[in-house]
């Protein structure tokens, strides 16, 4: 274990004993558990990460995973070797394609091979997914923030981000200019397949960029997620900062800025709702067209999550209206139990609550005594294992999905350090 680690879960339990002590071992067990069971460092100095039980390195996940430790990195050497060397895999990855979601630790041809796409033998899965583009910019982002280590930004970082700018700039335009398409032949439920001989459902030009698929690897209904736009426009202006101040290069600058604000306008001219109970509110998605598809989904990039990805700020009026309407019963999964309340996903069981979506909706709330109800739901919750898992019967805890999950402990541990400095 990390030093740095040790160090952080000894100080949060000592602060927990006089405030809420029964979240104590939760908390010791969930902030440790990504780096005590997903880790691998590897001969090359990368760091490989599985998501828990799928032997398989999302860019997402991976990056999720570890952001709740990074500030720490500064003051752990060892930390920071393996962050850096996560940021150096991920790019590689993305190197290698762009458009896959999931990578194996070895060109090993394990995963998805039979799906009709793109496949390598690097490739676990290959679902275009916006936020696996967005993902490894934040994690580089949040790297040099905390260590100010600017050696990571080598050439392999430089063509990294060139390739995200490009590969963006060619999904603005998915229909005619994109030549990515996916399906799978063994489909046990339609949201892991695109329609349209795998093109998906067609789109207007937005300024937005296409996604096939959602954060939860469920195919988009319609192609531009907003959430995941929002997310794309906070990271190009990373991209646009780390092109002049690192690389001298001007052409990458102005087209990750220039990309930035054609997303934004697509953002707020084509992806905002008017709805008669809530008002003004961002869609989940739209096709540019004029249909929206009006939910929320527990896995981040969501709406709920708009402060998180630094879209917006808690206070801003169009994202209370949204978050009213993503913690109502006008979102399709949003859903309430015994136990709990709150977001699901369509990926899993129709009811389930994602713990995920209560820690979001927790690390986004302004309300205190929300984050303690939040913290108290999470507690009850874990099925007696001690630990955060994918989604669960809200009335039957211990009926879950994915006992390993390390998303989701990790993100625990970040909310409970949170709540504990607001107090």
């Amino acid at each position: 274990m990390y030093r740095s680690i040790t160090d952080k879960v000894a100080h949060i339990a000592a602060r927990l004993e006089s405030v809420q002590p029964e979240l104590i071992p939760l908390f010791k067990q969930c902030y440790s558990n990504t780096l005590e069971t997903t880790i691998e460092r590897l001969e090359d100095g990368t760091t490989f990460m599985i998501t828990g039980d799928i032997p398989a390195m999302w860019l997402r996940d991976s990056s999720a995973q570890v952001r709740p430790y990074i500030q720490l990195a500064a003051e752990d050497a060892e930390l920071a070797g393996m962050i850096r060397g996560l940021v150096m895999r991920q790019a590689r990855y993305l190197l290698l394609d762009p458009y896959a979601n999931a990578f194996n630790k070895e060109d090993s041809g394990a995963g998805h091979q039979q799906d009709l796409t793109r496949m390598g033998p690097w490739i676990w899965e290959r679902k275009y997914e916006l936020d696996s583009l967005c993902y490894p910019v934040q994690l580089l982002q949040d790297y040099w923030s905390a260590t100010g280590d600017g050696s990571i930004f080598d050439e392999t970082v430089h063509s990294m981000l060139k390739t995200i700018v490009a590969t963006m700039k060619t999904e603005q335009q998915h229909d005619s200019r994109s030549d990515y398409s996916f399906e799978r032949t063994e489909v046990t439920l339609p949201s892991d397949t695109l329609p349209f001989d795998g093109r998906g459902t067609r789109t207007n030009f937005t300024g937005m960029v296409w996604s096939g698929f959602r954060p939860s690897d469920d195919a988009c209904k319609y192609g531009y997620l907003i959430p995941a736009n929002m997310f794309a426009a906070v990271i190009l202006e990373h991209v646009g900062r780390y092109a002049e101040d690192f690389y001298s290069d001007s052409e990458l600058a102005i087209a990750a800025r220039r990309l930035k604000l054609e997303i934004e306008f697509g953002i707020e001219n084509y992806g905002v709702y008017l709805h008669p109970e809530f008002g003004a509110i961002y869609a989940y998605e739209t096709d540019g067209y004029g249909n929206y598809n009006l939910m929320d989904d527990a896995n981040v990039p969501s709406l709920l999550s708009i402060p998180y990805l630094g879209y917006r700020p808690k206070e801003d009026p169009m994202y209370q209206r949204t978050r009213a309407f993503v913690l109502s019963g006008g979102n399709p999964c949003y859903y309430a139990g015994a136990y709990a309340r709150g977001i699901g996903s369509p990926h899993t069981r129709a009811g389930y609550i994602w713990p995920i979506g209560l820690i979001m909706q927790g690390l986004t709330a302004t309300d205190p005594e929300e984050k303690k109800g939040l913290l108290s739901q999470l507690a009850a919750t874990t099925g007696g294992t001690g630990l955060m898992h994918e989604s669960f019967d809200p009335d039957r805890p211990e009926v879950f999905t994915r006992e390993w999950f390390g998303w989701a402990n990790s993100l625990f541990g970040q909310f409970v350090t949170e709540w504990l400095d607001s107090l």
